[in-house]
């Protein structure tokens, strides 16, 4: 299945693994990059060494194209910045945040840079400064999000920008990647659905509770703090929620209770102080699979979409 995406990328199908805080490892990224997608190592808050250790060990598992999500927010933003070009990587999507003031050394060094854009505006600005594409990513997804739905916000920027755009945000199967098409996307970008893949190292619990999730099992904390976050319903984001709405916490108090909560639910799988982030698609996600069969179901799925969708319409 080519697509600009595949020809830009130099991979197999259009479709790409999100970079998810303490999920997205070398184990992960090199079985989506095996399996013919492109697997993406999650930088997030981790100091330069562990993200070197990622990156090489992900060299050793794979020999095709892979990428780092850099978190702009990041303390070690600036060093991370550094690594991808000593590293020789050849993709890097970024998020919270602009990259600009990386992209001339980013592009001069041959990287193919893709930020995370939640409106047309961020969009556009990314395109001026140099992005070869730019992922959509509509508030159905997990972590943290914008305001626009997927629907609404893919083709608005299809329409804003000339470069390829990789839509994110809710989708989970072939019918989602085959929407995104017609949309005006020329990829994906998934998240929820890696969750499961047997090379994802996250605590047994979380993936159980991906499996067993349904429809209405997420909820969305944080818009106090100014970055919303998507995640499945748990007595975590339930306290969140509570302490968020209670007009005596301070912003300060918050973001300390939210402090870690992410890695105790990856980490540890704890059920009472973790932060089970997962995108709206999570009901759709049943079952656990390698990464290799999931992204060959995905391009099946799609196929069968494409190809039978003038059944609807006579």
């Amino acid at each position: 299945m080519k697509t600009e995406i595949t020809e830009l990328l130099g991979i197999e199908y259009p479709v790409l693994q999100g970079g998810m805080a303490w999920v997205a490892n070398a184990s992960l990224a090199g079985a989506v990059s095996n399996a013919g997608g492109l697997g993406i190592i999650a930088a997030a808050n981790a100091p330069v060494d562990v993200v070197c250790d990622e990156i090489r060990k992900t060299k050793e598992l794979t020999s095709k194209p892979f990428g780092v999500n850099i978190m702009l927010l990041s303390p070690f933003a600036d060093d991370i910045a550094k690594l991808v070009i000593a590293e020789d990587i050849k993709v890097v999507t970024t998020g919270a945040g602009l990259p600009t003031k990386y992209m001339k050394e980013w592009i001069q060094a041959g990287i193919t840079v893709i930020p995370v854009a939640p409106s047309c505006g961020v969009a556009r600005m990314v395109q001026r400064s140099g992005a070869s594409a730019v992922i959509a990513e509509g508030g159905e997804a997990g972590g943290h999000i914008g305001e626009l739905n997927t629907m609404a916000l893919i083709p608005q920027v299809c329409d804003a920008v000339h470069i390829p755009v990789i839509a994110a945000g809710g989708i989970a199967d072939g019918r989602g990647i085959a929407a995104a098409f017609m949309l005006g996307a020329s990829g994906v970008q998934m998240g929820t659905r890696f969750l499961v893949a047997k090379e994802c190292t996250i605590h047994r619990t979380y993936k159980d509770k991906i499996l067993a999730s349904k429809d209405i099992d997420t909820m969305t904390t944080g818009k106090r703090l100014g970055h919303p976050v998507r995640a499945l319903k748990t007595p975590f984001t339930r306290a969140f929620q509570k302490n968020e709405n209670d007009s005596a916490r301070t912003i300060e108090e918050l973001e300390a209770f939210g402090a870690g909560a992410l890695r105790k639910a990856v980490i540890s799988g704890d059920e009472k102080e973790g932060c089970f982030m997962a995108g709206q698609c999570c009901g759709l996600v049943n079952k656990e699979q390698t990464a290799d069969e999931i992204i060959r179901e995905l391009m099946i799925q799609t196929e069968e979409a494409l190809i039978g969708g003038s059944k609807w319409v006579k």
